[in-house]
């Protein structure tokens, strides 16, 4: 696997539109050849008998099933309300018009 280069680093950061010291650049060379290393490192032992996962540990749907409950009436939801028409929550226009 070939070594990144500061003008890699300098490059890609140009394209990003990053704008990096020379120490930035410098410092982020070294940690991104440092990335490439250890991904060089898991992909020796990838081999065909190991199965690709996401997870190491099997992900299992822990949602609960819906159910109808008790829910407030209108007028309970409005009662807190600092102000309301009587039907929904009356609210100052937030794009400088009132309505």
């Amino acid at each position: 696997m070939p070594d990144i280069t500061s003008e890699q680093v300098a490059y890609l950061a140009n394209l990003a539109r990053i704008a990096l010291t020379p120490d930035e650049i410098e410092k982020m060379t070294e940690e991104l050849s440092l990335i490439v290393d250890s991904v060089a490192k898991v992909t020796e032992v990838a081999t065909p008998d190991v199965p690709a996962t996401s997870h190491p540990v099997p992900l299992e749907n822990v949602s609960r099933p819906d159910e109808v409950g008790e829910t407030l009436t209108q007028e309970q939801a409005l009662s807190g309300a600092p102000d309301s028409d009587g039907e929904r929550f009356r609210v100052t226009a937030i794009l400088g018009e009132e309505q």
